[in-house]
């Protein structure tokens, strides 16, 4: 026989279950994003820890729209001294007078 804390335990296994299930259903639901868009937790951007190309260039773009360097830490989920290693590059391409590249 079950004790309750046994019970307890298997129920709140099915809840968070069924919880991550209604989530990725969610997810393939969901009308497919286009390329161009600015998703700053878009697992294109990202390479294992580092960022990609592409997450270096919506880094970028967040500092065009005058995102702090907390913030894009934050968006990106990338360290404050990352962050600020990105602005001063952005800031020596030139900052928001920089040529944007393609998101690809």
């Amino acid at each position: 026989m079950l004790s309750e804390r046994d019970i307890a335990s298997a129920l709140a296994l099915i809840r968070n279950a069924r919880g991550d299930l209604d989530r990725a259903e969610a997810i393939l639901t969901q009308e497919p994003r286009k390329v161009d868009d600015l998703d700053p937790r878009s697992p294109l951007n990202k390479d294992g820890l580092n960022l990609t190309p592409r997450g270096v260039e919506v880094c970028y773009r967040l500092f065009d729209q005058g995102k702090s360097r907390y913030a894009v830490a934050q968006a990106l989920d990338i360290s404050y001294g990352a962050a600020t290693h990105r602005f001063h590059a952005w800031e020596k391409l030139g900052g928001k007078a920089r040529e944007q590249r393609p998101l690809e």
